[in-house]
C-alpha cells in the first residue's frame, strides 16, 4: 500500500501549508483530498510536489507492506 505519510512530514519540515499549495502553487484541493484519504495521485503530481518542495520521491510517498 502507498502511504503518502513522508509527504505530511516534510510539508511540516519545509513550513508549507496546503494552502500554500493550493494558492500559490496551484495544486488542485482535489489533490491533496485524495492523499488525505490515502487514495492515488499520478506521477506527475508526485513529480510536482517534488519540484515545489525541492525533495525527492520517499520525502513524499512510501511504501507500506499491508498485512492482509
Amino acid at each position: 500500500m502507498i502511504s503518502y505519510r513522508p509527504f505530511w512530514q516534510t510539508l511540516k519540515e519545509k513550513n508549507v501549508s496546503t494552502y500554500t499549495l493550493i494558492n500559490k502553487y496551484d495544486i488542485s484541493s482535489a489533490t491533496i483530498d485524495r492523499m488525505r484519504k490515502g487514495q492515488g495521485i499520478s506521477t506527475a503530481k508526485i513529480d510536482d510536489f517534488c519540484r515545489i518542495l525541492g525533495c525527492g520521491v520517499a520525502d513524499i510517498v512510501e511504501y507500506v507492506k499491508d498485512e492482509n
